[in-house]
């Protein structure tokens, strides 16, 4: 199995994909009020900047969404019907003229989706690692003006059309079949068990792009595409997504205005093979696990590529790829870079 990755220094407004050639969607913007994205905003839109300065904070957030809709315009175009859209965003808090209060980006681009004919699907909250003992703001011990803290962000869920159609007993969708514990758990709507961001990641490449762990990418990768299909990052950071593609055997384009981050991601791929098997071993470890806890006897069928049994008769072929080696792609243009992943099936230790 081979699969590509494309990555463009560009604007996604003007995502330049042929129509219908995204699969999946997986991404996190920049977050409207949030002040580490005023800069970035206001480069795009300088009406952003003058609305700040005015303190006229209903209409900065207006105008920050605005440059988002144009992406969401371009998404409507180049996803496939049935395609899915999962956009991971939290919601604001800030101070306007001495008013606290918190801006709902999670309600304006659910509303933004819907407005452009995209159904929404049930979503979910994930709970960010935090070390902070801090659980509230404002006038901490005494009431009334203390408010919580924000520790969750919105996963929301889009459907572009009526659901996917696939051939029957499509290979590549069984192959790519998730374990039965493996659904309970990421088809919860409340996630608590993300790990933090990448560690390789230094303290600037963090605070420049809001990176978000590499699981949250991966579980939704898993949950709405399938092995060779495409993912597209219109918001690409610290290149996330394709690190979550390229270990799920998926394809993937990404799109980042700063060539900077695109040029550090070779140090995130720098020994993807091994990282690659470490995650597809503890998913076949937490499999064993769930079948020693359970009991074998539980268990209704064997599993055609692995020596242990399943739950259920859609799991019998899943068959994981983990990643032999990468390579550079010759063919991109000036303004991107693009690799190309091989794989081998991975069979795992006993």
């Amino acid at each position: 199995m081979r699969t590509e990755h494309t990555l463009r220094a560009a604007d996604a407004r003007d995502l330049a994909l042929a129509e219908g050639s995204v699969d999946l969607v997986v991404t996190s913007p920049p977050y409207p009020m949030i002040e580490m994205w005023d800069e970035a905003f206001s480069s795009l839109d300088p009406e952003v900047e003058a609305a700040l300065n005015a303190e006229e904070d209903d209409r900065a957030f207006e105008l920050m969404h605005g440059v988002l809709d144009s992406v969401w315009d371009r998404l409507e175009c180049v996803l496939r019907e049935g395609g899915i859209a999962c956009i991971n965003v939290g919601d604001a808090t800030r101070t306007v003229e001495n008013t606290f209060q918190t801006y709902p980006n999670h309600v304006r681009i659910t509303e933004a989706f819907r407005e452009r004919g995209f159904v929404s699907l049930p979503g979910i909250l994930w709970r960010k690692p935090t070390n902070s003992a801090a659980k509230f703001m404002g006038s901490g011990m005494v009431p009334t003006n203390a408010y919580p803290t924000l520790e969750h962000e919105h996963i929301l869920v889009f459907r572009k059309g009526g659901p996917r159609r696939f051939e029957p007993h499509s290979e590549a969708r069984y192959e790519s079949a998730y374990f039965w514990e493996e659904r309970n758990r990421w088809f919860s709507d409340l996630w608590s068990d993300v790990r933090g961001v990448d560690q390789r990641l230094d303290s600037e490449t963090r605070e420049r792009s809001g990176a978000f762990p590499f699981e949250l990418p991966y579980r939704l990768i898993n949950m709405f595409s399938v092995h060779c299909d495409t993912v597209c990052d219109p918001f690409w950071g610290t290149g996330t997504t394709t690190l979550a593609a390229m270990v799920a055997g998926r394809n993937s384009v990404g799109y980042e205005l700063d060539p900077e981050l695109i040029g550090r991601f070779d140090d995130r791929i720098e020994d993807l093979s091994t990282f690659s098997q470490e995650v597809l071993e503890g998913r076949l470890a937490a499999h064993r696990e769930f079948v020693e806890r359970v009991g074998a006897d539980d268990l209704s069928y064997d599993a055609t590529h692995y020596d242990f049994p399943v739950r259920t008769k859609q799991e019998r072929e899943i068959r994981l790829y983990s990643v032999e080696g990468v390579g550079e792609r010759g063919e991109t243009d000036d303004n991107g870079s693009g690799y190309r992943v091989e794989y081998r099936p991975f069979e795992g230790s006993e």
